[in-house]
């Protein structure tokens, strides 16, 4: 009697699925871009394969931040409308093999941006790489949604300031709202990023206290950027400032911050038992 061999299956190989985070925030000039590249390159430090993709088409900061200003020749503009395939516009970093970059147009304007564009070349980088970090422009425009449109996670960057965490507020909101997650009825998660902070004037009542950000924000708190010369520094020479000045507390900062992301960090905690009353300064989102 014949005897049966077994079969011998391939092992099926385990497609990669890349989570997409967006650095978002209401006002202009909070330090998204400074963000950007902070927690990129500082998750790209601990092994974790980043992208980041700047949707701020027509200024294109994230590359001058990065210094990789000079080695731009293809961009995000130039994938969506095929005139270069994504391994083109794609830029690695000459310091971190884990770490890549697509730039921004800065000779095309937003209405370049295409919904079907954008979900193809998200969807592409999520196979490649294990996060995909998305550069948000200021302001509620078309390359605002697209950027936060396809977002698993959500970091919101304001500063201790009114202005910035009312404008941060309508975001929450766009975020809650306006995203392929809200429309198939689930939720991104979405982490406060507190820049520019300085304890001591905060204690004289010049700039709003942690407690109270978190109060009107409500969402949870991943790190807390002190106010230092060094984020400035670094992304004048082109560095992101884990790596400029990884010594440095907005750089200490940054890494603690990536770990959270990642479920590893400490959760930070704060005395959020302050009155509510500056929640009356601002109109609340619709449940």
């Amino acid at each position: 009697m014949k005897k049966l061999r077994p079969k011998h299956t391939k092992a099926k190989t385990k497609t990669r699925q890349g989570r997409v985070l967006v650095v978002t925030s209401g006002k202009g000039g909070v330090g998204k871009t400074t963000s950007t590249a902070a927690l990129g390159a500082a998750l790209a430090q601990s092994g974790q394969k980043v992208v980041l993709v700047d949707f701020d088409v027509g200024l294109r900061n994230l590359d001058l931040v990065m210094g990789a200003e000079r080695r731009v020749v293809f961009d995000l503009i130039s994938v969506i409308k095929g005139e270069a395939k994504l391994a083109q516009a794609l830029i690695r970093d000459k310091r971190l093999d884990t770490l890549a970059l697509l730039p921004a147009s800065q000779s095309r304007d937003k209405d370049s941006l295409t919904d079907e564009g954008v979900a193809q070349i998200i969807g592409n980088l999520r196979t490649q790489f294990d996060w995909v970090i998305c550069d948000s422009p200021a302001g509620i425009e078309k390359g605002a949604t697209l950027a936060m449109r396809h977002a698993d996670v959500a970091v919101v960057v304001v500063n201790p300031e009114v202005s910035s965490i009312r404008d941060a507020d309508r975001i929450i909101g766009m975020l809650d709202a306006k995203t392929a997650k809200a429309e198939s009825g689930q939720r991104i998660d979405k982490h406060l990023l507190l820049t520019r902070y300085d304890p001591v004037r905060a204690r004289r009542g010049e700039i709003m206290k942690v407690e109270d950000v978190l109060e009107i924000l409500s969402i949870p708190l991943l790190g807390i950027v002190p106010e230092s010369g060094e984020v400035l520094l670094s992304s004048n020479v082109g560095a992101p400032v884990t790596l400029g000045s990884p010594g440095s507390a907005p750089a200490q900062a940054y890494l603690e911050a990536a770990r959270r992301l990642t479920g590893e960090g400490a959760v930070i905690v704060t005395s959020c038992d302050k009155p509510r009353l500056l929640q009356r300064l601002f109109a609340r989102r619709a449940a």
